[in-house]
């Protein structure tokens, strides 16, 4: 499978700068790519597009020459910077994992999500704990692709070793795309097998 991003401008509603102008970019299923750029530059942006998350004012994004869905789940999955505002607060971390397509006890054990957690709420996890449950909910069985954003920035070393670890061996295992985005040059040249500049 192969994730295109064809000519991708965008502007904000209402605004006059362009956040991103004519990028081009394809991701295969077994590949590796990291974005890097300074603050400001519209990586984000550029995440929330590849997810489906936002329409680009020019361009398009295909999986095998084929639009994103509008509805139903998208083989595009994101793992958002903040988890804390990724998850609905008033609900259980159990209907969190519901959210995505049937994730794997694999999964979830991998990821060192343990049971009890299940039961709490988000305000009563670690940041660590609830990117666990973020990136787990992005591993459905139909995820073909998955965009990480600046997603270990906030967690302790030895958390975001083990995150990435699992990560990689995961997408290996399921020849699933990654696209990361980081600040941190030494994850990406470890994690990425080519880094594309904004």
């Amino acid at each position: 499978m192969r994730l295109k991003a064809e000519h991708i401008s965008y502007k904000y509603p209402g605004g006059s700068r362009e956040v991103l102008s004519d990028v081009s970019l394809e991701l295969g299923s077994t590949d590796r790519l990291g974005i890097a750029a300074p603050s400001g530059f519209g990586k984000t942006t550029l995440c929330q597009i590849l997810a489906g998350y936002r329409t680009p004012t020019a361009g398009r994004v295909c999986v095998d020459d084929m639009l994103l869905p509008e509805s139903g789940y998208c083989p595009v999955q994101m793992i958002w910077q903040h988890p804390e505002q990724a998850v609905n607060p008033r609900v259980r971390m159990q209907a969190v994992l519901q959210e995505g397509d049937s994730i794997s006890e694999r999964v979830i054990e991998g990821l060192g999500i343990e049971r009890d957690w299940c039961n709490r709420y988000p305000g009563e996890l670690s940041g660590g704990e609830l990117q666990r449950f973020c990136i787990a909910r992005a591993l459905g069985e139909r995820t073909r692709f998955l965009i990480a954003d600046e997603i270990s920035t906030m967690l302790d070393p030895i958390t975001q070793s083990q995150i990435w670890n699992f990560l990689l061996a995961e997408v290996k295992e399921r020849k699933i795309g990654l696209l990361v985005v980081s600040h941190d040059e030494k994850l990406m040249e470890q994690v990425c097998d080519r880094i594309m500049r904004l």
